[in-house]
Order: structure tokens, then C-alpha cells, then sequence
């Protein structure tokens, strides 16, 4: 009865701890504050009721949660946006993070008065930014796009360097007669194993998915959680960078054509923010308020210097030979946030049994709260204050919501019209359509328009086209843009698939046998019309 009665407790604190969160969030976007403040709070609140000390589990979980953080940032980081800036990001991922490792390894050396290997590693730990705040904090803000692609990069692929700076110093403190030259080539290795499994178990994820017919569009997202799961654990055993290799897998996965797009990216999220909560929680779990108290100061001079000398010396050593402006440098500096990351990093000495590592995962716990309060809510105004806040950035929303039928060899797709191709001005009959594939619906500006023959293609349309997946090449070579020196847009239309509705039931397909009929009516009248009158032409037919 006992049992019964604590597992019915658990679970209501764990329905309040979601509740809690999801409503934080809301919270977070307005404060323009990383929402893993809220969820860390809410651990160290539980923490006057509930003794958490297990590190190795903490550890478990971050990990997964970063996976799935990374598969989520990845699908949706375009190649085509970070392309320009990839070298800029690449830079900051290692040189940056190996300056700031050492400027605040040599401070910590005096501050904690720890030795200077000791505060190297804490500097290893500290020194890379997070994926989970800075996409947190960037979603949906109107910082230009250079910027944003820079860090949202940046932010995905320091994680490896930050993970190898920290598992190589730990074993060099355990056996300090290690070469430093065997440490080199390691880490040369690690990035290399990890980029060609990203890439091929990435490849293999993209051909899992789109020949794999389920009964359940539900069971796709599952299907690419496992792949980024199995990406991370294959490439580990094989002395790979495990996070690199999802990153990258992520970007494979996300830049291709992908049946189920929406439904896997819309999981994702969801299943992101769940791992979040989950996280930050058992982080919070795991810190002892009262410890807190001894390490304000050292802790917020560390976090002080952190913010104000080494980031900004980082960024701008990396960053010598790039075209980024000084302004952009400097908002580049400000706006690399401390998250998941490093206190999963914090883990690493706890487990390792090494001395300090209580004070280390306090201290590097404090520096991630300073972050997250100091300079998420200020990274918006500091844009507008240099003068780099683009449009506000508009998420693409979906106006069907249509039900999955598995074992079909069609598809639903929705394709945005941008300015530059070549259909734009032209009616739906003299598009060239193959005899499978049909116009279902067009979303123009917040209404939907029945697609006839005669309707006109404009710039900023969304059409939603039905057929079968053999012809998506065909209808990327009719939606393509012109050939010119100024277009801007990608050098090919990226469709999106959507889940397609059972033939037996909705209304999408009375809905395209009226308008197929209504089009047959309308031609029918005309020929009539120029029977009557066969000086009149139709303008359809001009």
C-alpha cells in the first residue's frame, strides 16, 4: 500500500513538473530568458523535499538529452544559411573554445586555488556555449541571420572540443605521463570518426526513413530518435566524437528530401522540451543550495571574467581573418550562452572521483544561472543597439492538419513560392503538371484558394501538391527559379512533405474532385462560348 501510495506521488510530481514547465516557458520567451532557469529552479526548490545525489544517472540523461537537443537544432539549421558562415563557426568551435579554455583555466588556478591543470579543466568545462540556450533564446528573434547561423552553428559543434578538452585533461590528471603529441592525434581522430559517421549514418537515416512504409506516421520520428541515438553510441565505441557525429547526422537528416518532415520535426520539439525539463531538473536535484553560499564570490568573479575578458578574446582571436565586423564580433562575444553542456561536463569529475569536483560542479552551476539571467534578456537590445536586428523572423505554419495512411507510394507536399521562379504569374494549366500530380489547396496570405486552371500563381503562395514520390524531381524542375545572377534563393525548391489523408475519409479529396469538376464545367462553358462567339477568345487560352 505503501508503494502504491509513493508511486501515485511520484507521478503527480512529475505531471506538476511538466505542467510547470511547459508554463515556464511562456514566461522565459517574454523575459527573453533561457527557459533551463526555470526548470533549474524548480529542481533546487524540489531539493528541500527529495534527496537526489547520483551523478552517473544526471550524466545518462544529459547525454540523451543533448542528443536529442542536437537532432532538433540540426533538422532544422538549413546548409544553405550556415554555408557562408561555416568556416567563422568552425574557428569559434576550436580556437575559440581552446582561448577560453586557458584564459579562464589560469584564473581559476588562482581564484579556486586549484592547480593550473585542475583549472585548465575547469576551463574545458566552462568553455564551450549551449545549443539548448542559444536556440532557446535566438527562436524567433529578429537578430539577422548572419549572426544567428554563426552561433546556432557555433553552438552545435563546440560541444565535441569542449567533451575531448575535458575527458583528456581528466585522464591526464589520473596518469600525468601521458604525450601530449598521442593527445593531438586523438583529438584529430575523434573529429574525423565522428564527421564520416555523421555524414554516412546520416545518408543511411535519409534511406531508412523515406523506403520504410509504416502503418503510423507516429512511428517515423521514433525512427529517426533511434538512428540519432545509434549514431551516438556506434560512433563512441568506435573512439568517434559521438555529439559531432548527430550534429552532422542532423544536418544530413534535415537538408534532405524526407518523407514525414513535419510530423518528425514537430515530435522533436516536443520531445526536446521534455528532455530539457527532465535535465535541468535532476541538474537542480543535484545542487545543495546551502553550498552555493560559499562559492558566490570566486563564482561570480569566474563568470565575470568568462563574459567580460575571455569570450570576447576567443571570439575575437578566432575571428582575425573573417569578414565580421567589429560591431558583429562583439555581439558574437555577448551572446555565447552557458547551458546543458558544461554542467553535464561538471559530471565528469564527480564521477572520476577527483578533488574539487563537488567545487567544480557548484561553481560551474553558479557561472550557468549568471549567464542565463545576465545575458539572455540583454542580447536582443545589445542587437538593436549596434544595429543588427533584422525582420522579425515569422514561423511557416501549417493550415492542414491531415490524417497519415500508410503503405501509399504518393505523398503530400507544401511548397512556398519565393520570389525568382519561374512559375510566379503563371495560371495552374500551363504549369505542365505530370496527369498524377494535383494542386490541392493554396495558401495565400491567411486564406486558402481553390486551385482551378485559370488560378494564378503569386509570389509568397504556398501550394499543396498531391502525387506520387517518383515525380518530386519532376515538379522541383517546374517550381524552379530563374537563371540570374541575383537570385538569392537556394537553386532549388525545397518541398515539405506533409502526412497524407486515408482516401476514405476527410474532405481533402471531395474537395479536389469539386474543384477537378468545377474545372470541367468552366471548360465545357467556354467551348460553348466560342461556338457562339468565335471572334472571343479566353483569356485562359491566350
Amino acid at each position: 500500500m505503501e508503494l502504491t501510495r509513493l508511486t501515485e506521488n511520484i507521478i503527480i510530481l512529475l505531471a506538476l513538473l511538466l505542467l510547470v514547465g511547459v508554463i515556464s516557458t511562456k514566461f522565459s520567451s517574454r523575459l527573453g530568458l533561457p527557459a533551463l532557469v526555470f526548470f533549474i529552479a524548480a529542481g533546487m526548490g524540489l531539493n528541500h523535499f527529495v534527496y537526489y545525489d547520483n551523478p552517473f544517472l544526471t550524466q545518462l540523461v544529459g547525454t540523451l538529452a543533448l542528443i536529442i537537443i542536437l537532432l532538433d537544432g540540426g533538422m532544422q539549421t538549413k546548409f544553405i544559411t550556415i554555408k557562408p558562415v561555416i568556416g567563422s563557426a568552425l574557428s569559434l568551435s576550436t580556437i575559440g573554445v581552446l582561448v577560453t579554455t586557458v584564459l579562464v583555466g589560469l584564473c581559476a588556478h588562482y581564484i579556486l586555488d586549484v592547480t593550473l591543470t585542475q583549472g585548465l579543466l575547469f576551463g574545458a568545462i566552462v568553455g564551450s556555449t549551449d545549443a539548448a540556450a542559444v536556440f532557446s533564446v535566438l527562436s524567433g528573434r529578429n537578430i539577422k541571420e548572419r549572426i544567428t547561423s554563426t552561433l546556432e552553428a557555433e553552438s552545435g559543434s563546440n560541444d565535441p572540443m569542449a567533451v575531448f578538452l575535458t575527458v583528456t585533461l581528466i585522464s591526464w590528471l589520473q596518469h600525468p605521463d601521458q604525450a601530449v603529441w598521442k593527445l593531438v592525434m586523438s583529438f584529430g581522430l575523434e573529429m574525423g570518426i565522428g564527421l564520416a559517421a555523421g555524414l554516412l549514418l546520416g545518408w543511411a537515416a535519409v534511406k531508412g526513413i523515406n523506403l520504410i512504409n509504416f502503418d503510423s506516421s507516429g512511428l517515423y520520428p521514433v525512427l529517426a530518435i533511434a538512428f540519432a541515438v545509434l549514431t551516438y553510441g556506434l560512433t563512441s565505441a568506435a573512439h568517434g566524437s559521438g555529439l559531432l557525429a548527430v550534429y552532422v547526422m542532423a544536418l544530413v537528416l534535415g537538408n534532405n528530401d524526407l518523407t514525414h518532415r513535419q510530423s518528425i520535426l514537430q515530435f522533436n520539439k516536443g520531445f526536446a522540451w521534455i528532455m530539457q525539463i527532465t535535465m535541468f531538473t535532476l541538474l537542480g536535484l543535484l545542487v545543495f543550495p546551502a553550498d552555493l553560499l560559499g562559492i558566490v564570490l570566486p563564482g561570480l568573479a569566474l563568470s565575470l571574467i568568462l563574459m567580460f575578458i575571455a569570450r570576447p578574446a576567443g571570439v575575437f582571436a578566432s575571428m582575425l581573418f573573417s569578414k565580421f565586423s567589429f560591431r558583429e564580433q562583439v555581439l558574437l562575444s555577448w551572446a555565447g550562452l552557458r547551458g546543458a553542456v558544461p554542467i553535464v561536463l561538471a559530471t565528469y569529475p564527480l564521477i572520476a572521483g577527483l578533488e574539487h569536483g563537488q567545487l567544480f560542479f557548484n561553481v560551474v552551476f553558479f557561472i550557468i544561472l549568471t549567464s542565463a539571467v545576465i545575458q539572455g534578456p540583454t542580447i536582443s537590445p545589445l542587437a538593436r543597439r549596434l544595429g543588427l536586428s533584422g525582420e522579425v523572423s515569422e514561423q511557416s505554419l501549417s493550415l492542414l492538419e491531415l490524417v497519415s495512411l500508410g503503405k501509399t507510394r504518393s505523398e503530400m507536399n507544401h511548397l512556398h513560392i519565393h520570389a525568382g521562379m519561374k512559375v510566379i504569374g503563371r495560371r495552374i494549366r500551363e504549369l505542365g503538371l505530370p496527369p498524377e500530380v494535383l494542386v490541392t489547396a493554396i495558401i495565400r496570405g491567411d486564406q486558402i484558394v481553390a486551385p482551378l486552371g485559370d488560378t494564378m500563381i503569386s509570389e509568397g503562395d504556398t501550394l499543396y501538391l498531391l502525387g506520387p514520390k517518383a515525380e518530386r524531381r519532376r515538379i522541383k524542375e517546374i517550381f524552379s527559379f530563374r537563371s540570374t545572377s541575383l537570385t538569392t534563393v537556394p537553386a532549388e525548391p525545397e518541398l515539405i512533405p506533409e502526412p497524407l489523408p486515408p482516401v476514405n475519409q476527410g474532405s481533402l479529396v471531395p474537395q479536389m474532385e469539386e474543384a477537378e469538376e468545377e474545372e470541367d464545367n468552366e471548360d465545357e462553358a467556354g467551348r460553348e462560348n466560342a461556338q457562339k462567339y468565335p471572334h472571343k477568345r479566353r483569356s485562359g487560352n491566350k
